[in-house]
């Protein structure tokens, strides 16, 4: 997953933030977190983002967030998960002016 978000946006940041790997171009696009039985990443601002191949699976009572539950074995659609981190950097780059 690492690498598709890298690929998706090679201007992407990497660092590790509150325990986990947190993933930022203008803003944070998405956290990775660890558990026993799934890794789970969070969009912050998810719910903003369209999802026609319905990757978010966690998270979606609320209002902002958006999550993906990627269970071992597991396969992602990965041009579709691409496209949910592009959209994530358009997202965050709106209403910023540009220098």
């Amino acid at each position: 997953m690492r690498q598709l978000i890298h690929d998706a946006d090679p201007d992407v940041v990497e660092e590790w933030k509150w325990g986990v790997p947190v993933w930022s171009h203008g803003g944070i696009l998405c956290t990775g977190e660890a558990y026993k039985n799934a890794v789970k990443l969070t969009f912050p601002r998810g719910a903003s983002l369209d999802d026609p191949a319905r990757l978010f699976n966690a998270s979606l009572e609320g209002k902002v967030r958006r999550a993906i539950d990627i269970h071992e074995g597991e396969d992602v659609d990965a041009a579709a998960f691409q496209a949910l981190v592009r959209q994530a950097v358009a997202l965050n780059g709106a209403g910023k002016s540009k220098p």
